[in-house]
């Protein structure tokens, strides 16, 4: 199935500290049939989210308050991208903002988009090695608690319901993936 498109017209809906919201008027044809439909869509810069994988096997999640859910979730470090900002660079500050550490060794584990039903966000899923102590800083609007734990606890809280974050499940189950790749296997940890 080809998919061809145009947009005809675009009206703002809302202008925001991290999100715009524009209503789309879009021309659509597909196989012979052509069609106007009105889509919302809300635009995002894009974000970064970050394993970080500690010597140990234990990696660090943040324990935080996410308004929009009503409660604290288990997540792994992320961050928006910063005007002309490119994503590791963003992985980097958010790594050492959120959690206080900085990575010796990077590796891109996943490119996703999180809600491709109306919201044009992608976000890039790291892997952060190396470890060494660097300066945290959270920002403001941030209310978090950053907790280490063994990386076969975290998959074991994914499948208990326990984790529900999208990226962060990408992100684990990616490390995981990624560690038995290279013949690293899952060691436990704690801290």
């Amino acid at each position: 199935m080809k998919v061809d498109w145009e947009r005809l017209a675009r009206e703002t809906a809302f202008e925001g500290r991290v999100v715009d919201v524009f209503r789309d008027t879009v021309r659509v044809r597909r196989d012979g049939d052509e069609r106007e439909a009105v889509y919302d869509l809300v635009h995002h810069p894009g974000a970064t989210a970050i394993v970080p994988l500690f010597e140990d096997g234990s990696v660090a999640l943040l324990h935080q308050f996410r308004y929009a859910v009503g409660g604290e979730m288990w997540e792994i470090p992320a961050g928006t991208l910063e005007e002309g900002e490119e994503y590791l660079e963003c992985a980097r500050r958010e790594l050492e903002e959120e959690i206080g550490h900085i990575a010796a060794r990077w590796t891109e584990l996943a490119s996703i988009y999180t809600t491709p039903g109306f919201c044009d966000e992608m976000l890039r899923v790291f892997l952060a090695e190396g470890l060494s102590p660097g300066h945290l800083g959270p920002d403001p609007d941030e209310h978090l608690e950053v907790v280490r734990i063994p990386l076969d606890e975290t998959l074991a809280w994914i499948e208990a319901g326990r984790i529900v974050d999208a990226k962060t499940i990408v992100g684990l189950l990616r490390t995981r993936d990624r560690l038995a790749a290279d013949g690293r296997g899952i060691a436990g940890g704690g801290g």
